[in-house]
């Protein structure tokens, strides 16, 4: 289209890979695990670098690809890389880049499976970390070390939506020259694309809202050119490979992302209003309502609030335990981004493998709820949460 600039929306449906000979209007599936060559000496050049070429599905395949190009769009960032879920991609943004010897500074609350790598097994390999609390600036840069390698961490933050100051936290990261990692999962490229905001890297579970509908699993980092080649070459010997079934799967739920990701962010702000002053609740937060403690940020720097609701049972794990069982509408799955709407436990399912003192320092109590707002008609939703919250 000549010159013209598209949006991100219309690039999400309109952006693949070039047509066959077939001339077909979707991208064809190749289920393939290796591929062929024409030549000797075209093999020998793919094998060397000296002409691009797809090999083998786990080094690169089309369907892939087009994907992690696709998301690479859609953050603003210089290329992409996808591979098999959300926690292949965190970790692998970190074993592709740090070595021992090298620190890592997060932020304190984050998904149960990011603390467990970072907490437990990056120390194996002799890398150091630091947690600090999100919303404390002044702590990460106390925090800053001669070897600190990589800023990383999640806004919103699962699961309790604390939002962190995405340009703030990318002029310390520039002041000192470190890699600044963004997990941008909750917010997706919809509502917030970090890159904006001086990020390096760009992380995703494609489980989550990028697919949509609770069918796949599949994990992406965009970002720098020179670090995803890093992670290129990391990934295509240690073989987190994304399937081109999963790859194809994923490219076609981002042609509906902008308005899945819109109706999902009305329907949960309708619900957090309604809750917001429930007898039974201790506190309901959501970014998009003014009563969030980060709401100033929240809307300096996304378009909506997204579709995560969480609140406190005033009753604690008993109430939580009976408020869980008497929902009828909304399904129990630790999964979400789904179109379908979930509830779930975190204290005893996504974070459960860590510390209860940790779990309650960034605010993870036994009576915390996470709702993953769905696309039902918001009043069935809301009469759903209802009825279980009289039970409890």
């Amino acid at each position: 289209m000549s010159n013209r600039k598209l949006h991100p929306a219309t690039l999400a449906v309109r952006a693949q890979m070039e047509r066959s000979a077939q001339m077909e209007h979707s991208a064809p599936l190749y289920l393939t695990s290796s591929f062929a060559f024409e030549s000797a000496e075209n093999m020998r050049a793919a094998f060397a670098d000296e002409i691009e070429a797809n090999i083998y599905s786990r080094y690169s395949n089309p369907n892939v690809d087009e994907f992690a190009n696709k998301m690479a769009l859609l953050e603003k960032a210089e290329a992409g890389f996808a591979v098999a879920s959300g926690m292949a991609a965190v970790s692998m943004s970190f074993f592709a880049l740090l070595k021992a010897g090298d620190h890592l500074l997060c932020c304190r609350s984050m998904f149960g499976g990011t603390n467990t790598v970072v907490t437990k097994f990056l120390p194996r390999f002799g890398i150091e970390y630091t947690l600090v609390p999100a919303d404390d600036l002044s702590a990460w840069e106390a925090a800053i070390r001669p070897n600190t390698r990589m800023i990383y961490l999640e806004t919103p933050t699962n699961p309790q939506l604390e939002l962190i100051d995405l340009e703030a936290v990318g002029r310390l990261a520039r002041k000192h020259g470190i890699i600044y990692n963004v997990d941008n999962c909750f917010a997706t490229p919809v509502l917030q694309t970090p890159v904006d905001f001086g990020a390096d890297l760009v992380i995703h579970s494609a489980t989550k809202w990028l697919d949509g509908q609770g069918r796949v699993l599949g994990g992406v980092v965009v970002g720098k050119k020179e670090l995803i080649h890093d992670i290129y070459l990391f990934c295509r010997n240690t073989g987190p490979a994304l399937s081109p079934f999963n790859s194809w799967v994923l490219s076609k739920s981002l042609e509906t992302l902008d308005v899945r990701i819109q109706r999902h962010s009305e329907n949960a702000l309708a619900v957090a209003r309604h809750f917001e002053n429930h007898p039974k609740l201790k506190w309901v937060k959501y970014p998009f309502l003014s009563s969030h403690p980060q709401y100033e940020i929240a809307i300096k720097q996304m378009k909506a609030g997204g579709g995560i609701v969480c609140f406190e049972l005033s009753g604690g794990l008993e109430s939580g335990r009976k408020f869980m069982d008497a929902l009828e509408l909304l399904s129990l799955t630790p999964n979400l981004g789904d179109s379908r709407s979930i509830a779930s436990h975190p204290a005893s399912t996504t974070h459960s493998k860590v510390p209860p003192a940790d779990q309650l320092a960034v605010g993870i109590t036994p009576g915390l709820i996470r709702i993953s707002v769905g696309l039902e008609h918001v009043d069935d939703i809301i009469y759903d949460i209802q009825q279980a919250l009289e039970q409890a």
